[in-house]
């Protein structure tokens, strides 16, 4: 496991102090690599929480150019990089607050082309893209290649948030074998909803890495933020799913699985 250096004590001091977090959990975090996708008001924000938190290397993925009414929650950017691409603006901004967090920027959106190095280079996912197109290729290339996602999505004042382990919980396409339709301009949105589940995510994946506490296996916690209401639902794998099911293409032997959930260990 790697160490940390004098400047990193001091800097994750006080969540080191946390009831079983210790030097251990931080060392796990300084070891992992994670990739966030859609890098926009929920994924830049998350993104933003790994760094502070100490992850070690972040992978950033989108493409596209930031656009004005991207400002009113895309908290790593500022305004004189409208009309630029935004992953390096994230990189820049990340890398200034945290130089020891490791930031690789992907100009791109998630293709079949570049979906299976993305999740090959990376101990965990962060499913944070505009689209369903984008989502489903994250979550069949980390179901293929047994890499947990932490899967969350908002619009307008509502939002979900689950964590997927590969032959253990649902996938996405269990949860959700019929696409609703998305319009990436026509969504309304509120910086302070997609930060509420920003933070929520990246909570989810510090869990995940260092063992923290129980993250949301099997569990689709919603929220409407209008009302302030969170329902934890149960959720199940659909034994007939085309990606995860029986009879999909990749099956996992029981050393798999445990392999698959063993990313606190590493």
């Amino acid at each position: 496991m790697v160490d940390l250096t004098p400047t990193e004590l001091e800097r994750y001091r006080r969540q080191m102090m946390l009831p079983n977090f210790g030097e251990t959990a931080q060392k796990r975090l300084k070891s992992a690599t994670v990739v966030v996708t859609g890098v926009g008001g929920l994924g830049g924000t998350a993104a933003l929480y790994l760094a502070v938190a100490g992850v070690g290397r972040l992978i950033l993925v989108r493409g596209g150019d930031l656009r004005l009414d991207d400002m009113n929650r895309q908290i790593l950017m500022t305004h004189d990089w409208v009309d630029k691409p935004r992953v390096f603006k994230a990189q820049e901004t990340l890398q200034a607050i945290n130089p020891d967090v490791q930031v690789e920027a992907v100009h791109e959106y998630v293709t079949p082309e570049n979906v299976d190095s993305l999740v090959q280079s990376a101990d965990m996912a962060l499913d944070c893209a505009h689209n369903f197109t984008e989502r489903d290729l994250l979550n069949e290339a980390c179901v293929r290649w047994r890499k947990p996602m932490v899967e969350a999505a908002m619009d307008g004042m509502e939002a979900y948030l689950t964590t997927i382990i590969p032959g253990v919980t649902p996938c996405l396409s269990c949860l959700f074998p019929e696409k609703p339709d998305w319009d990436r301009r026509g969504f309304s949105v509120l910086g302070a909803v997609s930060g509420t589940l920003a933070c929520l995510s990246a909570l989810e994946a510090i869990k995940l890495i260092t063992g923290l506490s129980q993250p949301l296996l099997s569990q689709l916690l919603t929220m409407d933020l209008t009302r302030m209401e969170f329902v934890k639902r149960r959720s199940h794998r659909d034994r007939d799913c085309p990606v995860c099911g029986n009879s999909a293409p990749w099956r996992y032997s029981q050393s798999q699985v445990m392999e698959t959930t063993s990313v606190a260990n590493k």
